[in-house]
């Protein structure tokens, strides 16, 4: 009687490993998954970042190409990108690892930390020639983008 005791014993002991040898590749499985998740998701999101700070100095300056509206100044110690209309003008620039904006009256005399952040960024560059825009985007480990745009100055596409 002994034997079968033990054997009922061992049956148990045998299932508990069992189980706990699934429980161990079941964790292993979710946390290899919860690791290529964050990589995705963190590739995902630089992606992102890069893709909005393009897209909206290109809004920006679509916005307010019009004649003679768009220039490239020096701003305190940065270059900003100025669109003038109206009598007002928006300086878009990099200050203090962030993009700024900075809408203000035409004769202003504001800085470039009276800025608003509206994204955080590596370095950002403007240069103009003729009608050709031309930003250095640096948003983050040695990635640099390179935006150009031609400048319609309120002209159509087809004229």
């Amino acid at each position: 009687m002994k034997r079968q005791g033990t054997k009922h014993h061992m049956d148990a002991l045998l299932m508990l490993l069992l189980f706990g040898v699934f429980a161990v590749c079941v964790l292993a499985v979710l946390l290899t998954g919860a690791k290529g998740y964050r990589g995705l998701t963190d590739r995902d999101r630089v992606a992102y970042d890069r893709r909005t700070c393009v897209q909206y100095i290109a809004t920006r300056v679509r916005q307010g190409d019009v004649d003679g509206g768009v220039t490239v100044e020096p701003f305190g110690d940065t270059t900003a990108l100025c669109m003038e209309q109206y009598g007002f003008v928006t300086r878009v620039y990099w200050y203090d690892g962030y993009l700024m904006e900075l809408y203000t009256f035409q004769d202003a005399e504001l800085n470039p930390v009276d800025g608003e952040k509206i994204m955080p960024m590596e370095s950002l560059s403007f240069t103009l020639d003729g009608g050709l825009l031309t930003a250095e985007i640096g948003s983050g480990e040695g990635v640099t983008d390179t935006l150009r745009l031609s400048l319609r100055s309120g002209r159509g596409a087809a004229e």
